[in-house]
């Protein structure tokens, strides 16, 4: 990578991370390192390896909130990683908001069939 950036998001729960990560059909690493500039190693919680050899990560911060990891001068040019990043941050919600709706009916279930 050539430039290792760090960015806030508005994820929480790596637990929803890596699940909407698989329903999306990568398959997330749990910890690990990401090589940065001038190869400096960088703690992430969360990985994937994306088609073309980039890498994404989320490191928990002080605040309980997930920061992405990865080359973000690449990101911010790439319309497909934008895309994919979009199509995660809706995964992420549309499981956060059942996993909500369903402690807020416990003992009852809430699911969605397609």
């Amino acid at each position: 990578m050539s430039h290792l950036s760090i960015l806030p998001t508005v994820l929480r729960d790596p637990e929803l991370l890596v699940s909407s990560l698989e329903q999306l059909g990568f398959c997330p690493l749990r910890g690990g390192l990401m090589r940065g500039f001038a190869d400096e190693p960088q703690p992430v919680d969360v990985q994937v390896g994306l088609p073309g050899g980039e890498s994404l990560g989320w490191r928990q911060q002080a605040d309980g909130s997930l920061a992405l990891v990865g080359d973000l001068q690449r990101i911010s040019r790439s319309r497909s990683l934008q895309a994919l990043i979009t199509r995660l941050t809706r995964c992420y919600a549309a499981r956060l908001a059942l996993q909500q709706a369903g402690s807020s009916f416990a003992p009852g279930t809430v699911s969605v069939h397609s």
